[in-house]
């Protein structure tokens, strides 16, 4: 943490790059700040905050996958937790906001004598020793262990574990689980991001799917190759059918798949 004397570290994360942009601009132009980074997703933000120390962490609530308030909830768990402000174009979230301990709640389009009066409250904290601590020295949780899924105006959590595999539509995947088919906006290459080296391998430009979930590997008609899942077959590029017949392999002989696997 920065000292009161020391300009404060900010880091700035928005999934729009004009509003990343304008955030950081703003914020290099407050006399408050030394340093300024910007992430374009809660994983990068993740991962920059690891890497190194943060005073403040400005963030936009309605993001892909992870949205701002989940994210400031897993930082609140760091022992050393950045101040939290959110920065946002909805204010239906604010009572949230102040329940998780963000210090301040900036509506868009921001206004500089608003920032400045936020970076004033965030001084004020880390003058204070920084935002207080959820707990002890713990790593980053797992931020990707769930997916918020809304319908119907009600957001609920789709556990990976419940997973089979996952097709791509669009910039939205489809998860397909036991429960049923839930769609989250997300595009496929940044859940295989978030999802790498938790069990899930992509065998398809369109699909991912969970290894242990594999019963065996099928021929279909035209003599393509099929993973099969108690949900549904998964195809599996030519490329990427190697790949996978070794993946399983490994897992059969660590005995991660718990004799579920087999070889086709």
């Amino acid at each position: 943490m920065s000292t009161p004397s020391q300009g404060l570290r900010v880091l700035a994360v928005d999934d729009v790059p004009p509003a990343l942009d304008e955030l950081c601009q703003l914020l290099r132009e407050a006399p408050e700040v030394a340093e300024v980074a910007g992430a374009g997703d809660p994983l990068t933000a993740l991962k920059m905050i690891h890497g190194g120390e943060f005073d403040a962490v400005f963030l936009d609530i309605a993001m892909p996958g992870l949205d701002g308030l989940e994210l400031a909830s897993l930082l609140a768990k760091l022992s050393q937790p950045p101040v939290i402000v959110f920065v946002t174009a909805y204010d239906g979230h604010a009572v949230a906001a102040y329940g998780i301990g963000a210090v301040d709640y900036l509506l868009k389009p921001l206004r500089a004598e608003r920032l400045s009066a936020a970076l004033a409250k965030v001084r004020k904290m880390v003058a204070a020793g920084g935002a207080p601590a959820a707990g002890g020295d713990e790593p980053i949780p797992d931020a990707m262990a769930a997916l918020p899924v809304e319908s119907a105006g009600r957001t609920r959590y789709v556990r990976r574990s419940e997973v089979r595999y996952v097709e791509a539509q669009g910039d939205y995947v489809r998860l397909h689980t036991r429960s049923g088919e839930h769609l989250v906006r997300m595009p496929i290459s940044r859940l295989e991001e978030y999802w790498e080296g938790t069990g899930f391998a992509r065998v398809h430009r369109g699909f991912l799917v969970a290894l242990g979930e594999i019963k065996e590997l099928r021929s279909d008609s035209a003599g393509g190759l099929l993973a099969h899942t108690d949900v549904g077959d998964v195809p599996v590029s030519r490329r990427h059918a190697r790949d996978l017949r070794e993946r399983l392999l490994q897992a059969a002989r660590r005995s991660e798949l718990d004799g579920k696997g087999r070889r086709g």
